[in-house]
C-alpha cells in the first residue's frame, strides 16, 4: 500500500552507526623519467603493474621533436597498483632510468567517504529488502509498478555505490 512504501522510503534515510576502521588512502603518484628505450620500458611498467595486482589505465607511445629538431621516442603510462606496492612500483620503475626528471606523490583520506558509502548501502539494502517484502503482498497492479520502479531505482543506487566503494577498494 501507499503508506507502506512511504514508510520504507523514510526508513532508508535513517542513520546508521559509522564502524571504525583503517585509514583508507588513494595515492597518486607523477614521475617523469629518461630511458634508453621508452618502448620497451613502457612495456616492463605495463608489465609490472599486472604483476603488482593492478592494471594499465592508458599507454601512449609516440614522437617528440628535441630543441634541436631530431625526433625521439616518447611514452606516456597510466597504470594502477595496489597502494601499499606504490613504493615499491616507482623503485622498480626508476631503477634503469637514466635520469628522474620529476616525482610527485600526493594521497587522498577517503575514509569517511567509504564510511558513508558503507552507510547508504546498508540504508538502500534494507529499503530493498522492505520493497521485496511489498511487492509480495501487493494485489493492484498500480501497486505492483510503483514497488516495481521504487526496486528498479534502489537497486541501480545499490549498484552505484558499490561500484564507488570498488573503486575505493582496490
Amino acid at each position: 500500500s501507499q503508506s507502506d512504501i512511504a514508510r520504507v522510503a523514510e526508513s532508508g534515510t535513517a542513520n546508521v552507526q559509522a564502524v571504525t576502521q583503517e585509514r583508507m588512502v588513494v595515492k597518486n603518484a607523477d614521475m617523469s623519467i629518461v630511458v634508453k628505450d621508452p618502448e620497451a620500458k613502457m612495456a616492463s611498467i605495463s608489465k609490472l603493474a599486472q604483476d603488482m595486482g593492478g592494471f594499465v589505465v592508458s599507454s601512449y607511445l609516440y614522437q617528440a621533436n628535441t630543441p634541436s629538431g631530431a625526433m625521439v621516442p616518447q611514452a606516456t603510462v597510466v597504470i594502477r597498483v595496489p597502494a601499499e606496492k606504490l613504493d615499491e612500483a616507482m623503485k622498480i620503475i626508476k631503477s634503469d632510468a637514466v635520469e628522474v626528471q620529476s616525482e610527485n606523490i600526493s594521497g587522498q583520506d577517503v575514509t569517511s567517504q567509504y564510511v558513508d558509502l558503507e552507510s547508504q548501502l546498508k540504508n538502500l539494502e534494507a529499503a530493498e529488502a522492505q520493497l521485496v517484502q511489498i511487492m509480495k503482498k501487493a494485489e493492484k497492479t498500480e501497486d505492483v509498478l510503483n514497488v516495481f520502479n521504487q526496486l528498479t531505482s534502489i537497486r541501480g543506487q545499490i549498484e552505484s555505490i558499490k561500484g564507488q566503494m570498488k573503486y575505493f577498494e582496490e
